[in-house]
């Protein structure tokens, strides 16, 4: 029962394929559209304003101090993912068709997960401070790497001649500008967050899944489940399942390379490895038109759910393995 349950989609994923099927037989059309474009921008300007005020200084300080480990991971984000992820569709584009390679791609560029990173590390008995940091620093950072990235891989997917100048204004007003106020309104709204944690966290989930219906039913009104076919989705998910394994080895890889502690090893491969629905669906939704929306999230979500099947069973045989050393060593210390 035990090894079910780690294979067991999470509930929100759950909620993500029943908002999608909504999405597919009651698309928003007409004027409901306009109406829904509209507050899926409020929704994604108050879920950044939430993500700034969540943000504790004080985690950020206690964390700061592993600064080479936040630049492997910020690296392994932002210049590893698009490089396997370049590489990849490069020599399988004969093969792949254009939606699925721009999908996979940009799930290549978003930032890495908050908190399904630190509870992996907690899990795998990591430096929880050190993921903190390194998790909230990728959010923030990709704020800007994110539509920079864009503009070097996805520029052929916006109608505007200037990508990156466009992607940079929108994701500046939309989602750079309501986090940075979220952060310095924290004194004021910290306490009520740090203490209505579930509700804050529904509503966060209330704003993605609202924005993954908005893109889902522009893409939908033209003509998503024509573009995708049965193999486009089992390519996207053959893709995540290589790109997955490949960071994981390399993380793991590169921690013993450069002699890192357990704790600090879990970080870069937890950290490491994941990519934000939270953030990467609102990004999508702030660089790109609503109708392409939708194809560009599709990759990113069975993305999600993999890392998480994947990342909880490798963090509870990290656990094993500290805690079996922290045994070792009991048993040596009372010898002596």
């Amino acid at each position: 029962m035990k090894m079910l349950a780690r294979f067991r989609p999470d509930k929100f994923l759950l909620l993500l394929l029943v908002t999608l099927a909504f999405a597919s037989l009651v698309p928003a059309r007409g004027s409901a559209a306009p109406l829904f474009d509209r507050l899926t921008d409020i929704g994604i300007t108050l879920l950044f304003f939430m993500h700034g005020a969540k943000l504790s200084r004080s985690a950020i300080v206690a964390g700061l101090g592993a600064w080479r480990l936040h630049l492997m991971v910020l690296a392994t984000t932002f210049i590893l993912f698009p490089l396997l992820g370049l590489g990849m569709t490069t020599a399988l584009s004969p093969w792949l068709d254009e939606a699925v390679v721009a999908g996979f791609l940009f799930l290549c560029i978003v930032p890495s997960t908050v908190q399904s990173s630190i509870a992996m590390t907690a899990m795998a008995h990591g430096n929880v401070p050190a993921a903190v940091c390194s998790a909230s620093l990728s959010n923030v950072l990709g704020i800007v790497l994110t539509p920079m990235l864009a503009a070097l891989l996805l520029h052929g997917q916006s109608a505007e001649g200037n990508f990156f100048l466009s992607a940079l204004i929108s994701v500046a007003t939309t989602l750079l500008l309501p986090f940075i106020l979220g952060h310095l309104a924290r004194p004021l709204v910290g306490g009520f967050i740090d203490k209505h944690r579930s509700l804050v966290s529904r509503a966060d989930r209330g704003v993605i899944l609202l924005v993954v219906y908005t893109a889902f039913s522009a893409a939908v009104v033209e003509g998503l489940w024509k573009r995708f076919s049965g193999w486009d989705l089992i390519s996207i998910a053959i893709l995540s399942s290589i790109l997955l394994g490949a960071v994981l080895l390399f993380t793991r890889f590169i921690a013993r390379l450069t002699h890192q502690s357990h704790e600090n090893e879990a970080v870069l491969v937890f950290c490491g490895s994941k990519k934000s629905l939270a953030s990467g669906v609102p990004m999508a939704g702030a660089l790109f038109a609503p109708a392409q929306v939708g194809v560009m999230v599709l990759p990113l979500m069975l993305f999600h759910q993999l890392q998480l099947l994947v990342c909880a069973a490798l963090a509870q045989a990290y656990g094993r393995r500290a805690e079996a050393n922290a045994n070792v060593s009991g048993e040596k210390a009372h010898a002596v």
